[in-house]
């Protein structure tokens, strides 16, 4: 995401290599991760800033021009935002303060919330756009954004819910199960849990390595606050190391101190609770919602009614609902030593559909779907050839906003990126 933290890009090579190479050699635990898990790996969300951090090491390396290590004279901020100048991890939508506006609304749903119409009319960078589009189109269980400048997991709320206060402690509906995940990189890291106050992250050695985000900085705009507000996904973020763009003998030792710390995040998808909501006929519903007792925050079902979702160990009270359905609740107990996530399935009986009064807490069209910002996008970066030959760019049905507002039309959005 920052092009200047650059460990983690090569961290996620090596996990390829590891993961290919020893699924063939017959790793049995490898094939029981491949074969069970769907995985997906961006290796570097922010290309051009990479580049112009590592074009500044190769002057910094230039014996002309410096004698020393060019690593460790990498600026903290050359090559973080995008070659548009934007930081990538303060630009995706502010869902968590519409979170703290109307979390006291009983009514009103804290998941899935959608985007603001405002946001479209901002500078969105065409990184962002492609990671939103992956994030929607994929039933993502937990993720991981990896960064670089300390030694350390943090978890959402990254945005405190007082903005006056930098350093509050914001737990999402979720603080127990964030937690759990992000204890789950840390223990299994090498030195991030350790209480050497010599190492790097030294600040951290009292909590054992994981963080509140807000409690250690607030900021709006950050990718795993939006995941958790617009999806089912938990995301947490992975601070590798003091280095940020760390030499090339240090990269294969990093890569020791990290292997396992990453298998173990990528079987722990595999705790809490999964299944399918279906009809008395047998078919999937999608869009349907599972909830738990004393956590509010529901997941949706996916294309064909199935769903995942992470839970601690414990007994919950599950409650499956859809519109045009009825409700069904089950009591599971999850214990301790479950080494794969528990099944439970849920058949909905179809009922009469009542006029809901709350609709209106219930956004019914996506500013997603009313922008259609990736299909109208692409639609209209393609020139268009007029009767006498003259190519010009056709504009989208939103494009008068800006001029009955009296604001400049963004004319980088019809850029053909």
């Amino acid at each position: 995401m920052h092009g200047n933290e650059v460990l983690g890009r090569q961290l996620l090579i090596y996990l390829v290599q590891y993961l290919c190479s020893e699924y063939i050699l017959g790793n049995q635990r490898i094939q029981a991760l491949i074969n069970t898990t769907r995985i997906h790996i961006l290796a570097s969300m922010n290309p051009d800033g990479y580049e112009l951090a590592a074009s500044e090491v190769e002057d910094r390396n230039d014996p002309e021009l410096s004698n020393q290590e060019g690593h460790l004279l990498n600026g903290w901020t050359n090559g973080r935002t995008n070659a548009q100048n934007i930081d990538l991890n303060r630009n995706f939508p502010d869902l968590t303060s519409l979170f703290y506006r109307n979390r006291r609304s009983r009514h009103y749903r804290i998941d899935h919330i959608p985007i603001p119409d405002a946001y479209w009319f901002g500078k969105v960078a065409p990184e962002t756009y492609a990671v939103m589009k992956w994030i929607r189109s994929l039933p993502f269980v937990q993720s991981a954004s990896l960064h670089g400048g300390e030694l350390v997991i943090s978890y959402p709320f990254d945005y405190s819910r007082d903005v006056h206060e930098e350093r509050m402690f914001s737990p999402t509906p979720d603080e127990q199960a964030f937690k759990q995940l992000a204890r789950t990189y840390a223990d299994a890291h090498e030195t991030m849990s350790n209480n050497d106050t010599q190492r790097c992250g030294a600040s951290f050695y009292r909590t054992r390595g994981i963080i509140n985000g807000a409690m250690w900085y607030s900021f709006a705009g950050g990718m795993s606050d939006f995941n958790y507000l617009h999806t089912n996904c938990l995301e947490i973020t992975v601070e590798l190391g003091c280095d940020k763009f760390p030499s090339e003998a240090e990269l294969y030792p990093e890569w020791k101190r990290n292997k396992e710390a990453l298998l173990s995040f990528m079987e722990s998808v595999h705790r809490g609770i999964k299944g399918v909501v279906k009809d008395t006929d047998g078919n999937g519903i999608k869009g349907a919602s599972v909830s738990v007792r004393g956590i509010r925050k529901d997941i949706t079902t996916a294309e064909d009614g199935d769903y995942w979702r992470l839970l601690n160990p414990g007994t919950h009270i599950l409650t499956a609902t859809a519109k045009g359905f009825s409700r069904v609740s089950k009591r599971v107990h999850l214990p301790h030593n479950m080494n794969k996530a528990g099944r439970v399935d849920f058949i909905l009986e179809k009922v009469p559909v009542e006029p809901d009064i709350d609709d209106h807490l219930f956004p019914t069209v996506d500013t997603w779907d009313r922008f259609d910002p990736y299909n109208q996008f692409e639609r209209y970066s393609e020139p268009v050839v007029d009767e006498e030959g003259i190519e010009r760019q056709e504009k989208p049905w939103w494009w008068n906003y800006f001029s009955q507002s009296g604001i400049s039309p963004p004319h980088w959005l019809l850029r053909n990126v």
